[in-house]
């Protein structure tokens, strides 16, 4: 039954003058506010054993042995079954999957929480345990990025998890105090991310907890809370060797927040909102709101749902957009109830993705009333758009075709580990932008909440990733060891947090997974997800991403989209490749829209280049595409990779030939590149480093030549070119060296020391202009770009002197006193006439003073083992990083200094305000 406007406002009025409600920037508060969110990241207690048989019994579950210790696997190599693991009684695994019961449909399979509480006894769960010991850290926390790296062919951790100290065993401990007010309320524990098989105990109660390292959760804390008093809130993770083919990070790497609302609420992730009939003039909003009734009596609640426009800060502009009404709403006892409106919007602003399009966005703030008192207030952040998926053509956004120019990021953030941090992200988004990037497919697993925050805000489409494994293993201890009991939680937990993200605009369920080897077995197993995906969401496409499935096997029949990972080019298939083992595979992006004409094509992954900036090695190859080998692109003594971007992965292809491949095939909707980044584990080739060759940007943010030609091809109309190598070779005097130049022109003309060296034209499917029979001698190559036969761009590279200074140069010069904005600092090793040394490897020291600190040091060569938090960094072909972080509160001016023997040094200023 709906009621009056008018009725429903003098109710609201009426209640906001009773409870002395204050409604400041769309939070409703008093001095009982109705819904707190607490952020709780400030002064725990950690400790972590030094290894594993040191540590405590309370385990999640038994796992196998390990016997397979080799690390440097190739990245598609197949799956295989799941090892058989004992039964053990003393295992937490029943106390923990109860958490989960939110998220399985069918209530007969609930699990039911024994009687007794493990762990009780255990001192750190204690409330009187002295952890004056034990070290303070604030959150979000990656226990192992400060190191140190392991070296050597048999370390303990090698190369594909990175090399750092991601595994063991470890506890955080936090003291709170809960108000007796508040004891009429629900009291939750939320937690965005924590790496891995969490389990809170709260004052000595094992109150729950999740397995998956990369889903968020939330424990109900309300049982066990000791109101009026100070609580311990002790969380246990255990993150286990051999679990992952990339780092995975330690420790609770995301947000946690402590949520307090009346018994009656909104429930997690409770509102959905979806729109329709778009178009310029109206668009209809849809809000399902589940609505928690945690009280022991049957309740009668009125719903109002309010909309607003968002400025470009993120901030709501006060004038009301649109409103709905839902009186009388009944909702049993410990029960739930889901409640629909619909609300018109005319002219609305859509969400959309620059250049042509704007990325607006609304708030619906959904307030819940009982007998005319407000008794919750949940806000929830969308955008307005439509989507159109057409096979022939590609994806349709609001009407424009957008071709998909993406990249794969996994969730590290470089020398900051897995810990995440806004501006770091916000930077990553910048300089992908900057390339001509539109999309980001997480890889291969969900991002923090924040970092989907940010693609709504600047406008990038997402495919949102959660399984890398299923049932079948990659490595021995990674979440296939869970798959069977939490895929349904993890799965639905996933979508409902993210569902209302209007970048969001595919699900996939799947990463290579080794079920696309099991013909209809893993069919019907990817059925059965695609089926709880579309259960959950049925306004998105669903799909898992193939790099071994052919068109005439079941598997693609389940799917929305084509999702493919190298195979539209072809895996091992040009000549180069043809002697490699593995996974073979002609250009398959025919025989795929023959098969579904009736199915968008999507390249999930392609390229799979490497190279380490700035270094260059010779003889270069002659063709567009070659793997990776000693003398052709690859130094097995130095472990550097060619950065005349040619060289790629066994499977991979250079960009050359992806881009001829997607523009051969107009139909394909574009592509993610792997990877946009790099990152750190999965050093291909070389698992003695560190780090990733793969990405277009370097670890610390530095841009690899490669990022020059994507520029030239996703932005063709930004005039631009770009020579490579560096002019550097006193060594190759009088010997060729080849010299590439990447350009959004259509022709150029190269000169050395002011000759020509002749005009070249980009032939049909050419996408870079070579001058293969340069002979090196010192002085100074340019570039004039043309494009319809004008000048279009311009580019030089000079021989430089010895190195003779420092230049420090700050991303930014302001950075917010919060104790979490960060200052990104370029160091440059310059010669006396100002030009970057390109050699450079000068050992450079750090000071800092002021209210600032030096969180990290890094250069992007993936064989440094200097330990990030190290205030000594060598210079990695004349470049370096600093990463400078405010202090919480503390406002002033922060110097940093560098200097280094026998170099001018330089000092820059960063204010922190």
């Amino acid at each position: 039954m709906r009621i009056s406007k008018f009725f429903i406002s003098l109710i609201l009025f009426i209640s906001l003058l009773c409870n002395d409600f204050v409604y400041t920037d769309g939070k409703a508060t008093n001095e009982k506010n109705v819904r707190e969110k607490i952020l709780l990241n400030k002064e725990w207690k950690f400790f972590k054993y030094n290894n594993a048989a040191d540590a405590d019994n309370l385990i999640y579950d038994a796992r196998p042995a390990v016997t397979d210790y080799k690390d440097d696997k190739p990245a598609d190599a197949m799956p295989t079954e799941a090892e058989k693991v004992d039964h053990r009684k003393d295992v937490l695994k029943p106390w923990i999957l109860p958490t989960g019961n939110e998220f399985l449909k069918d209530k007969s399979k609930h699990y039911k929480r024994p009687e007794s509480n493990p762990g009780k006894d255990f001192p750190f769960v204690q409330l009187n345990y002295d952890d004056s010991l034990w070290e303070q850290v604030n959150l979000p926390h990656d226990w192992a990025i400060k190191g140190p790296f392991y070296e050597g062919e048999n370390a303990e951790v090698g190369g594909g998890m990175g090399r750092l100290p991601s595994h063991g065993v470890a506890w955080y401990r936090k003291k709170v105090f809960i108000p007796g007010h508040d004891s009429t309320k629900q009291i939750y524990l939320d937690v965005d991310g924590a790496m891995s098989y969490a389990m809170v105990w709260i004052n000595g109660y094992l109150a729950g907890g999740w397995p998956y390292g990369y889903n968020s959760f939330r424990i109900d804390l309300t049982p066990y809370i000791n109101f009026g008093k100070e609580n311990i809130i002790a969380i246990r993770l255990d993150n286990p060797p051999k679990s992952s083919r990339w780092y995975p990070g330690g420790g609770i790497y995301r947000n946690v927040w402590l949520v307090k609302t009346n018994r009656v609420h909104v429930a997690q992730w409770g509102a959905f909102i979806t729109t329709d009939s778009v178009s310029k003039s109206s668009a209809g909003v849809n809000i399902k709101t589940k609505v928690d009734n945690k009280s022991n009596k049957k309740v009668i609640a009125d719903i109002v749902s309010e909309i607003y426009l968002l400025d470009k800060s993120g901030h709501k502009i006060d004038s009301l957009i649109a409103k709905d009404y839902l009186s009388s709403i009944e909702i049993e006892a410990g029960n739930n109830r889901i409640v629909n409106q619909t609300i018109k919007i005319n002219n609305p602003k859509l969400w959309g993705i620059p250049p042509n399009q704007e990325p607006n966005l609304y708030i619906a703030e959904t307030k819940i009333l009982m007998e005319g008192k407000l008794v919750d207030y949940y806000t929830t952040r969308f955008g307005i758009r439509e989507l159109k998926f057409e096979p022939d053509k590609g994806i349709f956004l609001n009407g424009e075709l957008i071709e998909v120019k993406g990249v794969n990021l996994h969730h590290d953030l470089g020398a900051l580990g897995a810990a995440f941090n806004v501006r770091a992200a916000e930077r990553q988004l910048e300089l992908l932008r900057d390339m001509g990037c539109n999309a980001i497919r997480f890889a291969h697993n969900p991002p923090a909440p924040e970092f989907l925050e940010l693609t709504d805000k600047m406008g990038f489409l997402v495919v949102d990733e959660i399984f890398d494994v299923w049932e079948r293993k990659k490595t021995p201890l990674d979440f296939h060891l869970i798959f069977h009991e939490w895929h349904e939680q993890d799965l639905r937990a996933f979508i409902r947090r993210d569902r209302n993200h209007p970048s969001v605009i595919i699900w996939s369920f799947g990463n290579e997974v080794g079920e696309q080897y099991t013909d209809m077995e893993g069919a019907e197993l990817a059925k059965h997800l695609y089926d709880i995906v579309k259960d959950e969401d049925s306004t998105r496409p669903a799909t898992a991403a193939m790099n071994y499935a052919k068109p005439h096997m079941p598997f693609p029949q389940v799917m929305d989209l084509i999702s493919l990972n190298y195979q539209g080019e072809g895996i091992r298939n040009a000549p180069a490749y043809a002697h490699l083992k593995g996974i073979k595979t002609e250009p398959l992006y025919d025989d795929f829209h023959k098969k579904f004409p009736d199915k968008v094509i999507l390249s999930s992954e392609n390229a799979a280049a490497v190279s380490s900036r700035g270094t260059y090695l010779f003889p270069v190859y002659e063709g567009i595409s070659s793997p990776i080998r000693d003398t052709i692109g690859g130094d097995p003594v130095r472990k550097y990779v060619s950065a005349y971007e040619l060289y790629t992965a066994d499977f991979g292809s250079s960009a050359d030939k992806v881009f001829g491949s997607l523009d051969r095939h107009p139909y394909v909707a574009g592509g993610f590149v792997w990877s946009g980044w790099d990152y750190l584990g999965e050093p291909t080739p070389y698992y003695e480093a560190r780090s990733s060759y793969f990405g277009v940007i370097d670890l610390t943010g530095f841009k690899k030549d490669r990022f020059y030609l994507y520029q030239s091809y996703w932005r063709p109309d930004y005039p631009m070119a770009h020579i490579l190598p560096h002019w550097n070779w006193p060594e190759r005097a009088g010997k060729i060296t080849p010299v590439h130049v990447f350009t959004s022109g259509d022709e150029a003309e190269l000169f050395l020391n002011g000759k020509s060296l002749g005009k070249k034209k980009k032939g049909d499917y050419e996408y870079r202009l070579r001058w293969d029979d340069v002979i090196y001698e010192p002085g100074e190559l340019k570039v004039i770009a043309y494009k319809n036969g004008k000048i279009w761009a311009r580019d030089s590279v000079k021989t430089t002197l010895d190195p003779a200074r420092i230049e420090l140069i700050p991303d930014r010069s302001v950075i917010k006193s919060d104790g979490s904005d960060l200052s990104f600092v370029t160091v440059r090793i310059k010669d006396e006439n100002g030009l970057i040394v390109p050699n450079a490897s000068n050992m450079i020291k750090f000071e800092i003073e002021g209210p600032g600190e030096i969180v990290a040091t890094d250069n992007g060569d993936p064989t440094c083992m200097i330990p990030f938090p190290s205030k000594n960094r060598n210079a990695f072909n004349g470049l370096a990083l600093v990463i400078v972080r405010s202090i919480e509160g503390s406002k002033g001016k922060i110097i940093l200094r560098a200097s280094s023997e026998g170099l001018l040094g330089d000092s820059v200023l960063i204010n922190a305000e």
